[in-house]
């Protein structure tokens, strides 16, 4: 499944998908890194979104984004998005092929 998702920050989006245990933390020689948690293939980081970069400043879309690809199903809420104009696919899958938020997954 894939779940295009939108945070306030993303600060609130990195403890969701640890709380969700889509990343987790893994801990090597005394240095803790996020990684992929069971079942989870992918996590982007998509970032603050530019709608206009000719202004100053420029225009951002609200929120902080994030595409996850994974074989769980979780409920993001609110949280997951359909956006009209998508900045990120995964390769080979259509944007078809993402969970449509009033699938209320």
């Amino acid at each position: 499944m894939i779940y295009k998702l939108s945070y306030s920050d993303k600060a609130t989006a990195v403890a969701d998908l640890k709380a969700k245990g889509i990343l987790v933390e893994s801990t090597f020689q005394e240095e803790t890194f996020l990684v992929y948690g069971e079942g989870v293939a992918a996590v982007v980081e998509i970032g603050l979104i530019m709608l206009d970069p000719n202004t100053d400043p420029p225009i951002y879309a609200d929120g902080y984004h994030y595409d996850v690809m994974s074989d769980n199903e979780y409920d993001f809420g609110t949280n997951l998005v359909e956006p009209k104009n998508p900045k990120h696919a995964f390769a080979g899958h259509a944007i078809t092929e993402e969970v449509a938020p009033e699938l209320g997954l």
